[in-house]
C-alpha cells in the first residue's frame, strides 16, 4: 500500500500535547465487561479481507462477551485529518490503523498508548519497516498488519512475442529484455513503453537511490539532514533518468496514480507497482482492460547494484490512542487482528505478512512470490523524521524529480534544491 500523509496543523498539535498529558494512566486499561469498542481501519480491509475482519470479531467476542466492536472503515484521503480532530477531543477510537510513513509525528506528540510487543504473536520476527515506526527511545507504540512490495509487473505476451528468454534475473538481462521490446514494438506505436516510468513517480525514483547506496536524509545526532544530493543518490537518480529517456514514452509530469488504467492501454510491457495493479489493469472500474486478464506475471526488479531493487515497503500497522479508555481490550483486539493466524489469512489474499518467517508461506510461483521474495530483502522506509509529513505534503520530491525528467534541471542542480528544501521542514513536530 502507498501510505498518504499530511501535516498537523502546529495549534491542533499543542491541542492533542496537552490533552495528551492531561490524560495520564487514569484512562484506564478498559478490561471490564460491556461496553463498546471502536476500531478505524482502512477501506482496503472491507474491500480485500472482510472476513479476516469478521472472524477477528467472532473469536473476541467469545473472549470478552458484551463487548461490541465497531469497526469503522475510512478512507486514506481523510483518515488523518478525522484523526487530528477527535484526538483533540474525548470521544477517540480505540484502535486506528496509520500507514507506517504515518506514525512518527503522532508517536512523538504521544498520541498513542506504549504497547508491550512480547504480547503479540511473532513480535521477534516484524519486518523492521513496520516495527522500526512503532519505536521511539525503546519502547513501542504500535503492531505490524501487513505490509507490500513493489516489483516488475510484465505482459507475457509481448515477452514472448519479442523472444525474451524467461524473466530477467539480473539489471543487464533486464536491459537486454527492455531493449528487445522497445525493437519488437516501439518501431510500429511510437507511444509504446517498454518501461513505464512516470516522472512523478518518486517510490520508483528513490528505490534507484537507495540502490546505489544513497538515501533520502540521514540522522546527525538529534536531526535529521537532507542527502540526495550525496554522490550516491545522485548516481542513483542518474540512471533512473536513463531509463526514463530510453524506454518511457508520455508525460513526464505524471505520477502513478492511474498507472493501472495506462497500462491497461495495451501500450506498456514492464511497469514498476504493487502486485494487485496486475489485477487493476485488467478491471474496467480502474481503466483496465477485461481482456488482458491472466496476461501479466511478476518479478523482483533487479538493481543495477547487481542485488534486487530495493522496494519502498509500505504497509500498515494499528495503535491503541493514548486516550482510549479501554486499552487492554485494544490491545486483545489487535493480538488477534495481528497473529498467525490472521496472516495466514492475510496471505490468502495476495498480501503480505508482517513478519520475515511467514513470507517464506506466500507461495513462490503466485504473483506475490516476487513481492515476498522482494520483502525479504528488508527494502527501504521514509524517514522516520518528525517532520515528514511535511516533507510529503510539500510535494518536494515528486517536483524535483519532474524537474529532472523533463529536463529543466540537472541532477546535482534539482537534488541541492530539493535539500534545501528538505531541511526547512524535515525537522518540524
Amino acid at each position: 500500500m502507498t501510505t498518504r500523509v499530511r501535516r498537523r496543523p502546529l495549534m491542533l498539535t499543542l491541542l492533542l500535547a496537552l490533552a495528551v498529558a492531561g490524560c495520564g494512566s487514569g484512562s484506564g486499561g478498559g478490561s471490564g465487561a460491556g461496553g463498546k469498542l471502536t476500531v478505524w481501519l482502512a477501506v482496503d480491509a472491507q474491500e480485500s479481507w472482510p472476513e479476516l475482519v469478521k472472524s477477528t470479531n467472532d473469536r473476541f467476542a467469545k473472549a470478552h462477551p458484551g463487548v461490541q466492536v465497531d469497526v469503522q472503515y475510512q478512507q486514506w484521503t481523510t483518515k488523518n485529518q478525522k484523526l487530528d480532530a477527535v484526538l483533540a477531543g474525548k470521544n477517540v477510537p480505540d484502535v486506528v490503523e496509520m500507514g507506517n510513513s504515518e506514525t512518527t509525528n503522532y508517536i512523538v506528540n504521544g498520541a498513542f498508548a506504549s504497547l508491550d510487543p512480547a504480547g503479540f504473536d511473532q513480535s521477534d520476527a516484524w519486518l523492521p519497516a513496520l516495527a522500526d515506526a512503532c519505536r521511539k527511545d525503546g519502547k513501542t507504540y504500535c503492531v505490524p498488519y501487513y505490509v507490500g512490495a513493489r516489483v516488475a509487473v510484465y505482459r507475457t505476451d509481448y515477452f514472448a512475442r519479442a523472444g525474451v528468454p524467461g524473466t530477467p534475473k539480473t539489471y543487464p538481462e533486464l536491459v537486454s529484455a527492455l531493449d528487445r521490446l522497445k525493437a519488437s514494438y516501439g518501431a510500429e506505436d511510437p507511444n509504446f513503453s517498454a518501461l513505464y516510468l512516470p516522472g512523478r513517480y518518486w517510490y520508483a525514483a528513490m528505490a534507484f537511490v537507495k540502490d546505489a547506496g544513497g538515501e533520502i536524509a540521514v540522522k546527525d545526532g538529534d536531526r535529521w539532514k537532507a542527502s540526495l544530493s550525496s554522490p550516491k543518490s545522485v548516481a542513483g537518480l542518474t540512471e533512473w533518468k536513463r531509463l526514463i529517456d530510453t524506454y518511457y514514452v508520455g508525460d513526464r509530469a505524471k505520477d502513478n496514480s492511474d498507472q493501472p488504467g495506462v497500462v491497461g492501454q495495451g501500450r506498456v510491457a514492464v511497469f514498476y507497482g504493487n502486485t494487485w495493479e496486475a489485477d487493476a489493469a485488467a478491471d474496467e472500474r480502474s481503466g483496465g482492460d477485461p481482456k488482458l486478464k491472466e496476461k501479466f506475471a511478476t518479478f523482483p526488479f533487479p538493481g543495477p547494484s547487481g542485488k534486487l531493487l530495493p522496494p519502498f515497503l509500505g504497509g500498515s500497522t494499528l495503535a491503541v490512542p493514548a486516550k482510549s479508555t479501554r486499552k487492554e481490550l485494544a490491545a486483545d483486539w489487535i493480538k488477534s487482528f495481528t497473529d498467525r493466524q490472521s496472516q495466514q489469512a492475510l496471505i490468502a489474499a495476495n498480501t503480505l505478512p508482517n513478519n520475515t518467517t511467514q513470507l517464506a508461506e506466500v507461495a513462490a510461483g503466485g504473483i506475490n512470490g516476487p513481492a515476498a521474495q522482494a520483502a525479504a530483502t528488508g527494502g527501504w522506509m521514509t524517514p522516520f523524521a518528525p517532520g515528514w509529513t511535511s516533507v510529503e505534503k510539500s510535494n518536494i520530491l515528486p517536483e524535483m524529480l519532474e524537474r529532472i525528467a523533463n529536463g529543466k534541471a540537472s541532477v546535482q542542480d534539482a537534488t541541492r534544491e530539493a535539500d534545501r528544501r528538505i531541511d526547512e521542514v524535515i525537522n518540524e513536530r
